[in-house]
């Protein structure tokens, strides 16, 4: 499983491949989008922006998957937006939107799961290195905000 530091590492090379080339490369990785997500930190209250791929987009919004590479311990944005789901998303380095998070309940993940791994499936194989159920997560734009 990736390490904290690991993930790190990949999300500052990205970030790099993205300012290096002026926004033309790091914002699509094995055919999926690459979102630039917001949350707020549940312990620390400071925003933390993590860069997430969508395998999957529904409306105006987009499904990400909380695998952490198939760890058994949930990735920290997953628990910060669980605590707080009022999340910012930037696609393709446009301007941040505000969206809404919720978790995908049963009968949601029921649909969206086969979906996501028959494009993806290597998120299928990240399930079966696991005990626990990989959470996925719906962005929506908030009507409210």
């Amino acid at each position: 499983m990736p390490s904290d530091r690991a993930l790190k590492v990949m999300n500052t090379v990205n970030r790099m491949a993205q300012r290096l080339s002026r926004g033309r490369f790091g914002w699509e990785l094995r055919g999926m989008p690459v979102l630039e997500v917001t949350t707020t930190g549940r312990k620390s209250g400071q925003r933390r922006t993590t860069l997430l791929t969508s395998p999957l987009q529904v409306d105006d919004g987009f499904i990400v998957v909380a695998s952490r590479g198939g760890d058994d311990v949930h990735p920290a944005w997953f628990l910060n937006l669980r605590d707080d789901p009022e999340v910012m998303v930037a696609v393709q380095g446009h301007a941040a939107r505000p969206m809404h998070a919720h978790i995908a309940t049963p009968a949601e993940r029921a649909d969206l799961w086969p979906r996501v791994t028959a494009r993806h499936p290597h998120y299928a194989g990240y399930q079966e290195r696991t005990d626990r159920e990989i959470p996925l997560v719906v962005l929506a734009p908030d009507p409210t905000r």
